[in-house]
């Protein structure tokens, strides 16, 4: 589904990401952990075409290069980038949220549109609740219950998630990760960015550790979560 080859990015002089090497298969949960700072927001913008990157870096997705594609062809081929923080329209509703996140896809119909909207409401029920609502006045974890779906609404193959637990509370990050294996039940590819190691670790398939730019670790979600390094490192062991 994806692959990237080489891929490095600087910010001016600074390194951000050196030869990072991964690929994600049909139907995966793969994550990518490591700490603040690590690159792993910088990798997923990169793969989104949202940064530069520099000479030798390769992206293929769905078998096609992508690597100076620009980010609105790469989601119109199925790549969904949902970010850190949620970035949700606070002052539209939770519909209108919902619909802004189906634009993109050009080849939407209306029927297919309500039944992406209806999969949503039934993916998370509170938003159907709050339909109405101001995305802006939803709760943390509602709010990023609302930004997953309405990456959702774009109807695409792969789902990358960006520090879907942040800030929330240990109960509604149960839900979240809960959400997320369903949503790879229905038939997506997900490459999940996520500091809460141990969390991502138990739900993943397979599993990258970033450390300064640089890829240092892989294996299954299994391996990694009794790997001596990795539970001393982000595991608190």
């Amino acid at each position: 589904m994806l692959k990237v080859e080489n891929l490095a990015v600087n910010y001016g002089y600074i390194i951000a990401l050196s030869n990072i090497n991964l690929e994600i298969n049909k139907g995966e949960i793969v994550t990518l952990i490591g700490s603040n700072g690590a690159g792993k927001t910088t990798t997923l913008m990169a793969i989104s075409g949202l940064v530069e990157k520099r000479p030798g870096s390769k992206i293929t997705f769905k078998g096609q290069d992508i690597t100076k594609m620009a980010p609105n062809k790469i989601v119109h081929m199925g790549m969904s980038h949902v970010p850190e923080g949620r970035k949700i329209f606070p002052a539209l509703s939770v519909y209108e949220n919902l619909r802004a996140g189906a634009l993109g896809n050009k080849k939407m119909t209306k029927a297919r549109f309500e039944e992406l909207v209806e999969e949503q409401y039934t993916l998370f029920p509170r938003l159907k609740e709050r339909y109405k609502q101001a995305g802006g006045s939803l709760s943390g974890g509602e709010q990023q219950m609302l930004a997953i779906a309405r990456g959702l609404m774009m109807d695409p193959d792969i789902v990358m998630l960006d520090e879907p637990s942040l800030g929330l509370a240990p109960i509604v990050i149960e839900d979240i990760f809960e959400l997320i294996v369903k949503i790879r039940d229905m038939g997506k590819t997900i490459l999940l960015i996520e500091q809460n190691a141990s969390v991502a670790l138990s739900i993943a398939d397979r599993g990258y550790v970033l450390e300064t730019g640089n890829i240092t670790l892989q294996g299954t979600g299994q391996e990694l979560l009794v790997n001596p390094e990795v539970k001393k490192a982000y595991l608190g062991a």
